[in-house]
C-alpha cells in the first residue's frame, strides 16, 4: 500500500507539472538583455545585418541572373505552335480543261485545317550573344567588387562609430572621477568656511568647478546615447536592441600603432579595380559595335503535323506530316550609320574612363597623404598626451597632499584638478582619434580588412 500511495503521488505531481513543462519547452529561448560586443563582433554583425551590404550581395545574384538571361541565346530555342482554321468559302483558282483547253475556275483546299508544329533554332554566331559571353566574367567581377567596396565602407564606419562610443564612455568616466574629487573638495571647503578657517570664495570656486564637471558629465551621457544609436544603425540592429561594448585599453593602445613607412600601391584600392573592370567591359562594348557588320548565322528546323478534312468530325483521322531544316544568314547592309555612331560613342566613353582613372589616382594620392599626415599628427598628440597624463597625475597627488597639510592654497589644488581632468580628456581623445585615423590610413592604402 505504501508503494501504491507513492506511485499515486508521483503521478499526480507529474500531471500537475506537465502543463508548465510543456509551456517551458514550447517557449522560445530568451534573448540576453544586455549582450556585450567587441569590435570584431560589431563588425561581424554589421557585415551580416547591414541592409546596404545585404543589398550588395543581392546585386551579385542579380548580375549572375542577368548573365544567364543573356547567355540563354546560345542554347537551342524550341517551341510548339498550333493553328486551327475553318474556311467559310474556299479559295478559287483557274485550271485549263484537259480536253478543250478552256479555263475553268475550281475551288481548292479543304474547309478544316489544323497544324501542330515543333520548331527549333540554334544560334551559330550572333554579335549579341558573343557580347554576353565575353561580358559574363566582368559583370560578375564588377558586382563582387561593389560588394567589397560596400564592406570596406561599412567596416570603416562601424570601427570609427565604435571608437566614438568608447570615447564618450571614457569621457563620462573622467567627469565622474572629477566630480567625486570636487564633491569632496566642496565639502572640505564649506567646512573650512563654516569654521572660519577659509573665506567664502574657496568653496564658491569648488562649487563652480563642480557644476562645470556636472555639465560635462551630462553631455557625455547624452553623447553616449546618440552615438550608440548611430552605431546600431551602422550594424543593422533595431533601436530597441540593447548594446554594450567590451574593450581593453591596453590592447587598443597596442592596436593603434602601425608602420607608416609602407608605400602606397594604388592598385590595391578597390576604386581602381572597379574602374579597370569598367574599362574591360567598355573595351568589349567597343568591339561589339566594331564587329557589328558581321553576319549572324543560325540553324533552324521544323516538324509539322497537318490535319485536313471538309468534315470536322473526320478532321483528325488522317495526318499529313512534313519536316525541314536549314540555315539562316543575316547581313546588315545599311543601318543609317547607327553602328558607326554607336562605335564613336563607345570609344569616347572609353576615353572618358581613362580620364576617370587618372582623376581617381590623383584623389587616392591626396587621400593617402592626408590620412598619413593625420595619423602622424594624432600619434604625436597621443604620445605627448600620455606623458602629460602621467605628469598631471603626479602633480595632483603632490599638490593634494600639500593642500591637506596646509602648505598649498586651494587655488593650486583647483588648477591641479583642472589640469588632470584636461589631460585625461586630451589623452583619450588623442587615443581614439589615433585609432580612427589608422582606419582611414588603412583604407587609403587599400589594406582595410573586410573579413572577420
Amino acid at each position: 500500500m505504501t508503494h501504491l500511495h507513492q506511485a499515486l503521488r508521483l503521478l499526480l505531481g507529474f500531471l500537475w507539472l506537465a502543463p508548465s513543462v510543456a509551456l517551458a519547452q514550447s517557449a522560445p529561448p530568451s534573448q540576453p538583455t544586455n549582450q556585450v560586443f567587441t569590435l570584431d563582433q560589431c563588425l561581424n554583425v554589421a557585415l551580416a545585418n547591414q541592409p546596404v551590404v545585404r543589398q550588395a550581395r543581392i546585386d551579385q545574384e542579380i548580375a549572375q541572373a542577368n548573365n544567364q538571361v543573356a547567355l540563354a541565346g546560345w542554347l537551342p530555342q524550341v517551341g510548339v505552335q498550333g493553328t486551327a482554321q475553318h474556311y467559310f468559302q474556299l479559295p478559287f483558282t483557274i485550271f485549263p480543261d484537259p480536253t478543250t483547253g478552256t479555263l475553268t475556275p475550281r475551288q481548292i483546299g479543304v474547309r478544316n485545317v489544323t497544324t501542330v508544329g515543333l520548331s527549333g533554332t540554334q544560334v551559330i554566331y550572333n554579335n549579341d550573344v558573343y557580347l554576353a559571353a565575353r561580358s559574363k566574367r566582368f559583370n560578375n567581377q564588377a558586382a563582387t567588387q561593389n560588394t567589397v567596396n560596400v564592406k570596406i565602407a561599412t567596416v570603416s564606419d562601424v570601427s570609427k562609430g565604435f571608437y566614438d562610443v568608447l570615447l564618450a564612455q571614457r569621457q563620462l568616466e573622467v567627469f565622474s572621477q572629477d566630480i567625486a574629487r570636487l564633491q569632496r573638495n566642496y565639502r572640505d571647503a564649506r567646512a573650512r568656511y563654516e569654521t572660519g578657517i577659509a573665506d567664502k570664495t574657496e568653496y564658491l570656486q569648488a562649487e563652480i568647478s563642480l557644476n562645470n564637471s556636472l555639465t560635462g558629465r551630462k553631455q557625455a551621457q547624452e553623447a553616449i546615447k546618440a552615438r550608440l544609436a548611430y552605431l546600431k544603425q551602422l550594424m543593422g540592429l533595431p533601436p530597441e536592441r540593447p548594446l554594450a561594448l567590451q574593450y581593453d585599453t591596453l590592447k587598443l593602445e597596442l592596436a593603434a600603432t602601425m608602420d607608416t613607412a609602407v608605400a602606397l600601391n594604388i592598385n590595391n584600392r578597390i576604386e581602381i579595380q572597379q574602374l579597370q573592370t569598367q574599362k574591360s567591359l567598355q573595351d568589349i562594348t567597343v568591339d561589339y559595335y566594331r564587329l557589328g557588320f558581321l553576319p549572324s548565322l543560325s540553324a533552324f528546323g521544323n516538324y509539322n503535323s497537318v490535319f485536313q478534312n471538309n468534315s470536322a468530325s473526320d478532321l483528325y483521322r488522317t495526318r499529313f506530316p512534313n519536316s525541314y531544316a536549314g540555315l539562316q544568314l543575316g547581313l546588315p547592309l545599311f543601318t543609317g550609320f547607327r553602328r558607326t555612331q554607336n562605335l564613336r560613342r563607345a570609344r569616347l566613353e572609353n576615353t572618358r574612363l581613362d580620364e576617370d582613372v587618372s582623376n581617381t589616382r590623383n584623389q587616392i594620392n591626396t587621400e593617402y597623404a592626408t590620412a598619413l599626415a593625420n595619423y602622424k599628427g594624432y600619434y604625436t598628440q597621443y604620445m605627448l598626451g600620455k606623458r602629460n597624463l602621467e605628469a598631471s597625475k603626479e602633480v595632483y597627488e603632490v599638490i593634494n597632499l600639500q593642500y591637506r597639510e596646509g602648505i598649498r592654497a586651494y587655488i593650486d589644488l583647483i588648477v591641479a584638478q583642472t589640469t588632470l581632468r584636461t589631460s585625461q580628456l586630451n589623452y583619450y581623445t588623442a587615443l581614439f582619434q589615433l585609432l580612427s585615423s589608422k582606419v582611414d590610413l588603412l583604407r587609403a592604402l587599400g589594406e582595410l580588412p573586410t573579413e572577420y
